[in-house]
């Protein structure tokens, strides 16, 4: 890469879930990698969850007063439009005090009047779209932008088919380097090294209907002598928390939230996971077998699109969220004792993994500025 005259200025915006954020700190690391001296300013939606994590990743973040449009009558829903307003005004305030050289949007509430007032000043611009289904946001700022990084193909019936480019999903570098970390997932969750490990990640927020399941299953699961990393997320950690107490010695851990996430993948043999855009990156990466709960609370059913992508591959196994009470439970037991399975499932799901996403992002965001 030819050597450059300063470093770079570069505002990344969007948020809401993990889903956004961890691919927005991925951009932003691998800008780091290109050039240490790299300025970033990530801006969010006060009250969100980047508010927390941006600044625990070790990057400075200012908050706009947005939200999202409710589908029901609500009186935020009559506040939006000077919501709206307003966040405009401050994004064109923090984009004159900051002089980005790009704009980066990752999907969320923030990233559209942070982009519209950017793309207004004609500074460069590229949003980047995590789910085979487009989120409203990009899909409203598609035209205004310069180039759109899709992790998904076939994307032409949301984005100008001259703007995208098939990126993959940014995930963190950590979990592209599980290899030898098994031990010392072991010792971290406090598990057994001789016993099989099923992780079950619900989504950064959790997932009620996996938990609910989870719940259920807690005494096949010891029975059956496999052990359980499971991430509950806020709403249901408390009754977590009183059911691992009756399974700590079967190996039953119970998490609000992981923040190690690549030791989670390390000690996984089998994972139930969520098909969140993110979700499906990270199991890819990590080579990981699968049992998927698209969540049906999400725009168009896009997580069961993003299961059905890995399905068609034989890359994966999906329990409809309808079905999760009676059947996810005894498909994950059969999943663990069938070795072969396991083996084809982790073969074929590697195959789908993009590891370079961040850094084929930042080139594209570097040729805009340039």
């Amino acid at each position: 890469m030819p050597k450059q005259q300063r470093p770079y200025r570069v505002i990344i915006s969007g948020g809401g879930t993990g889903g956004h954020i961890y691919p927005a700190v991925a951009i932003a690391n691998q800008l780091r990698t290109v050039n240490p001296e790299t300025e970033i300013l990530f801006v969010g939606a006060q009250g969100r969850m980047e508010m927390t994590r941006v600044p625990e990743a070790g990057y400075k973040i200012m908050g706009l007063w947005i939200s999202g449009l409710q589908r029901r009558l609500t009186l935020d829903n009559l506040s939006f439009p000077l919501k709206v307003l307003s966040s405009i005004r401050a994004s064109h305030k923090i984009i004159k005090d900051f002089k980005p050289d790009a704009v980066v949007g990752v999907g969320g509430y923030a990233s559209g009047p942070l982009l519209y007032a950017a793309t207004a000043r004609n500074i460069p611009a590229l949003i980047q779209e995590q789910n085979s289904y487009a989120g409203i946001t990009n899909k409203l700022l598609a035209k205004r932008v310069d180039k759109v990084c899709v992790a998904y193909p076939n994307m032409e019936s949301f984005f100008p088919a001259d703007k995208l480019v098939l990126t993959g999903n940014p995930v963190r570098s950590d979990i592209m380097a599980l290899e030898g970390k098994r031990e010392e997932a072991m010792q971290h969750f406090n598990l057994n090294p001789d016993k099989k490990t099923i992780l079950v990640i619900g989504g950064s927020l959790g997932a009620r209907t996996i938990n609910q399941s989870m719940a259920a299953g807690l005494e096949s699961i010891a029975k059956a002598g496999y052990q359980l990393i499971w991430q509950t997320g806020k709403a249901f950690y408390p009754q977590a928390q009183q059911l691992e107490v009756k399974y700590k010695a079967q190996g039953i851990g119970a998490h609000e939230f992981i923040k190690r996430m690549d030791l989670a993948y390390a000690a996984a043999d089998v994972v139930i996971s969520r098909a969140g855009a993110l979700s499906i990156s990270e199991l890819c990466l990590a080579g990981k077998p699968a049992v998927l709960v698209p969540s049906p609370n999400v725009a168009e059913d896009h997580q069961t699109k993003n299961a059905m992508a890995l399905v068609q591959q034989e890359a994966a196994i999906l329990v409809k969220d309808a079905e999760s009470a009676e059947k996810l439970i005894s498909t994950t037991l059969q999943l663990l004792q069938d070795e072969k399975e396991q083996q084809r499932l982790h073969q074929n799901i590697l195959k789908m993994a993009r590891p370079n996403a961040a850094i084929d992002i930042v080139n594209e965001l570097i040729k805009l500025i340039k």
